[in-house]
């Protein structure tokens, strides 16, 4: 019998014993080193060998991902081990540290209950090492740090051992601040990463060696001797006495916590609007396997064979062939036809998946990430919500008219994969247009659409998205239906910005505010009582609220007055961009007693003209996505890089010197970052290594403001200038 159905045998028979189930996800920033050392922990279950680990890179079974050697997408592997008398199973994901694959490793975070960060001891605490552990920290899943590449301070940066220690105190002090800051209150302080706790290693995962408090105490071995072995370049020593698998198997199974550990802080806020004291609710907190299944889908693979496969995190119950399960936005039972677990790239037939456990089913169709699995309707887990958005777009064309089809599916198939792509079809060109969050995100669309699936198309140049917002008040403004004999009167002004950023970071809910607590949350955020109980709807950082009382037949036309909103959001009036940090007051309206006149054609018109008008009589601006990059260079060429930045409307944020290494943070716009790479390898012979991340919209400069605007409308094929109030009015 082939190893790999061995491993999944064993993975079976550990899923019953829920205490020795470990669900990890490995993270960090981009290059900092967690490929490599997931494969020493696939060395450890058997299935590579230990030589090849570290080089092997076995979770990176993407071709683009061995192509351009980092990782693109999250990987799932269920692997046994033999740990202390004990058998466990750890379900390991491996995630991207790149900021353009960022979604991967948020949603890999409902799915695990601890996360080993790893951190480049040279580099330190970056940008997407914060930002991948304040995700895990909301999620709750608890962390254990292995610090990386500690060679490097030695061979590299000539430190001795107290300059090494320092280092390693002063990374340990900056994840601490974030798990301070970020921590659930009663966790604050036991989630604190201590040496002397066991939850902190120091090594180097491509020589396959670390060393934690425990481990340097049973193997015996002093800080002198590891310095002097890697002076000595002597890692076959260190390997020998203290093993990579060893140390971090350790960690894991020791500090990390298993599903019914966990589930009972973890639960409460997953699924916050679920009634806790119910029955569903403490079968999840006690993470029964014998009750109902309950999971949510936190990824979806796609198999030419199979169709698509939902991989799908359980909190209680167990699901085999033939399961119904209840798919939460459908609202409708699907019948699930194969489960299995993934082993890396393959994903291998199994018996049943049991509470506790991460599975893959096929069978539920038209299934997302974030999607709420039940054996009966349940109220839906919180969605999982991503920190950054969409900056970039291309359009995409078919070469030949007969590809269509498959153009339409490849794109429905890559958007339930990645909920991070925006695809949208330009009805006049026939084109469609696909956002993501970087030039390299969509680099790898493009590959996927043409080489991995065979289909030729054409690409535009990349196009920044940008969004318009409300500067001032204005209204109320009265807006006819085009048969005059319906009559809505709206007030529009900017949206409270707490309200704006909870929106945005997920604790206020998109869709129409039915409960107390969304009434109160929204309340604490500065909105007056009256208007958050009034909200018909909110809708990409925009709320639309009834001023009105005792309006006959409103009721009548909600729905329709709530879906011209959504579509006046979606494209706003100075250049068809999405509009955010709007509040629309619905303040009087006049309606016809017979539905008849009414209906869609009359209704939509009537709201969305005065909102428009509204918007450009109160003063409408623009917002330009920025990033923040972070470049490290040589002091010679820090004059250089503020030049080049300076040049781009970059804005200085920090410089920090350490010997000849300068690291310079700046915050540029996104319209500024083409052709940066190229420039900045010219500015520094280079010699300088950046990263970016998302640093959400800002402001656009008025003076820019004009040329911009009339670009993206010639863009779209609107006439060059905006349209004035009266535009709206008259029409």
């Amino acid at each position: 019998m082939a190893r790999k159905e061995v491993v999944v045998e064993e993975a079976q028979k550990l899923m019953s014993t829920v205490e020795n189930i470990r669900n990890v996800a490995i993270i960090a920033h981009v290059d900092h080193g967690k490929t490599t050392l997931t494969d020493s922990l696939v060395a450890r279950a058997g299935l590579i060998s230990k030589e090849l680990a570290g080089s092997q890179r076995v979770m990176d079974f993407d071709a683009q991902e061995a192509a351009r050697g980092i990782t693109i997408k999250s990987a799932n592997i269920s692997l046994g081990f033999h740990y202390e008398g004990k058998d466990y199973l750890v379900n390991l994901i491996d995630t991207p540290g790149h900021v353009d694959f960022g979604f991967h490793v948020v949603r890999a975070m409902r799915a695990v209950d601890g996360v080993c960060l790893v951190v480049d001891a040279v580099e330190g605490v970056m940008p997407q090492t914060e930002t991948n552990l304040r995700q895990a920290l909301k999620e709750r899943a608890k962390p254990v740090l292995f610090i990386n590449k500690i060679d490097r301070l030695i061979n590299e940066l000539k430190l001795d051992g107290a300059q090494m220690q320092q280092r390693f105190v002063k990374i340990m002090t900056q994840v601490n601040k974030i798990i301070e800051a970020n921590a659930p209150e009663e966790m604050k302080e036991l989630w604190q990463v201590k040496v002397d706790r066991g939850n902190v290693a120091f090594g180097t995962a491509y020589n396959k060696w670390a060393v934690s408090f425990s481990s340097m105490k049973k193997f015996n071995i002093g800080f002198k001797d590891i310095y002097d072995k890697c002076v000595a370049q002597d890692h076959a020593w260190l390997v020998e006495r203290s093993p990579l698998d060893e140390v971090m198997l350790e960690m894991i199974v020791k500090h990390l916590p298993n599903p019914r550990t966990a589930q009972p802080y973890r639960i409460p806020v997953l699924w916050k609007n679920g009634d806790q004291t119910s029955e569903v609710g403490k079968n999840m907190i006690a993470c029964d396997a014998s009750k109902g299944a309950v999971g949510v889908c936190f990824g979806v693979a796609y198999d030419e064979h199979a169709g698509e496969v939902a991989v799908v995190r359980l909190f209680s119950g167990s699901v085999e062939k033939g399961t119904q399960l209840y798919v939460s936005t459908k609202k409708h039972f699907a019948k699930v036809q194969q489960v299995g677990i993934y082993m890396g790239p393959d994903r291998v037939a199994a018996e049943k998946v049991i509470a506790g456990n991460i599975g893959a089913f096929v069978g539920l169709k038209d299934v997302y990430v974030g999607e709420t699995l039940s054996f009966e309707p349940i109220e839906p887990f919180e969605q999982i919500k991503h920190y950054s958005e969409p900056v970039i777009t291309k359009s995409l064309e078919v070469k030949e008219q007969k590809d269509l089809p498959k153009l339409i599916e490849a794109l429905r198939a890559i958007s339930k994969e990645d909920p991070t792509i925006k695809i949208s079809l330009n009805k006049d060109t026939g084109e469609h247009l696909v956002s993501g969050n970087g030039e390299l995100h969509l680099e790898i669309i493009e590959y996927k659409i043409r080489v991995e699936r065979g289909i030729p198309i054409e690409t535009s140049p990349p196009i920044v998205v940008y969004r318009e917002t409300v500067t001032g008040k204005a209204g109320p403004v009265e807006g006819k239906s085009p048969n005059k004999h319906n009559r809505l009167k709206v007030l529009v002004e900017p949206l409270e910005p707490a309200v704006l950023k909870g929106i945005e970071d997920g604790s206020v809910a998109e869709g129409k505010p039915k409960t107390r607590e969304a009434w109160e949350k929204l309340v604490e955020l500065g909105m007056d009582r009256d208007e958050a109980r009034s909200i018909y709807d909110i809708h990409g950082g925009n709320v639309f609220i009834n001023g009105t009382k005792g309006i006959q037949y409103l009721n009548e036309v909600e729905e329709l007055m709530v879906q011209g909103f959504e579509e006046a959001m979606d494209q706003g009036p100075l250049a068809k961009e999405k509009v955010v940090g709007a509040k629309v007051t619905l303040v009087d309206a006049v309606l016809h007693e017979d539905n008849v006149h009414r209906g869609p054609a009359q209704m939509l018109p009537a709201i969305k003209r005065p909102i428009y008008a509204a918007i450009m009589m109160a003063g409408v601006s623009m917002l330009e996505p920025k990033q923040k990059i972070l470049i490290n260079t040589l002091q010679d060429y820090s004059g250089n890089v503020i030049t080049l930045t300076n040049g781009r409307r970059g804005v200085l944020v920090d410089m920090q010197q350490e010997g000849e290494n300068c690291a310079i943070t700046s915050v540029l716009p996104v319209s500024e970052l083409f052709g940066f790479a190229n420039e900045l390898r010219g500015a520094t012979q280079g010699r300088a290594i950046w990263y970016q991340e998302y640093n959400g919209y800002h402001p656009m400069p008025k003076e820019l403001l004009a040329k911009v605007v009339r670009q993206i409308r010639e863009r779209k094929g609107e006439q060059p200038d905006p349209p004035t109030p009266a535009f709206f009015l008259d029409a």
